[in-house]
């Protein structure tokens, strides 16, 4: 079933193109919504990323929060008029990484919602981690650039580092290209950059579990540059 998943996650086709004869459509989906009410995908991605912090460690010092919309052509509960497709249903993920681009959390959304009322929740999604640092700053661009977000930040005890309107910033100068990293490993798979699924809860499922994936593979890269072992490989996975 866990092949299943991966499968519908890298390639973002109907159910029915990945059932097969011992496991229905109708299974799969079952199966998807029973994981859900256990939230199952959502405790796969904290022992993850948990993983990845004792091993190699979160560089919370510096994080960065931007939003990435995607199409979402079936419409749904985070479906909306897509500022940047013609008007057509598109759906926006809001999510702050680490210092590297390792996701910390998502929040999912309209297309039309703006980034700026996004960053609170997003940020709240770092409760999750413990306690940050102290001095931490918060990379963003200029569509943040507002006393709203300032005030928040503050609020917060946050430091910002924020693009100004009007003025070019090349991702090079700052540290928000993590964050624009991290929007193309999430678009590697279809399930999110093709979002054809209605119900927020299944939404946040595919996020998760697309997390989990992502994380999973930066640790065993990461690991393979810092350790040595008896079994590591003569070359990076």
């Amino acid at each position: 079933m866990f092949d299943k998943f991966v499968q519908l996650a890298v390639f973002g086709v109907g159910y029915r193109l990945i059932a097969g004869p011992g496991c229905s459509a109708t299974t799969l989906r079952r199966r998807r919504d029973e994981w859900i009410e256990a939230g199952v995908m959502a405790e796969l991605e904290r022992i993850v990323r948990d993983a990845y912090d004792r091993t190699i460690g979160l560089e919370l010092s510096d994080i960065a929060v931007d939003g990435c919309i995607t199409k979402a052509p079936c419409g749904g509960d985070v479906a909306g008029r897509s500022p940047v497709d013609r008007g057509k249903q598109g759906t926006k993920r809001s999510i702050v990484v680490d210092k590297v681009g390792i996701p910390l959390g998502v929040v999912a959304a309209r297309a039309n919602d703006h980034d700026s009322p996004l960053l609170a929740p997003t940020l709240d999604t770092l409760s999750r981690i413990g306690p940050l640092p102290p001095n931490v700053r918060v990379h963003l661009d200029a569509g943040y650039d507002s006393n709203k977000t300032r005030d928040e930040l503050a609020r917060r005890n946050l430091i910002g580092v924020i693009a100004h309107k009007g003025e070019a910033a090349p991702l090079q100068v700052g540290g928000r290209w993590p964050v624009e990293r991290t929007n193309s490993w999430h678009n590697h798979y279809r399930r999110l950059l093709i979002c054809t699924e209605r119900r927020t809860n299944v939404v946040d499922f595919w996020i998760s579990f697309a997390n989990a994936l992502i994380i999973t593979g930066r640790l065993i890269r990461e690991a393979w540059i810092r350790y040595r072992w008896d079994t590591r490989p003569s070359r990076p996975p």
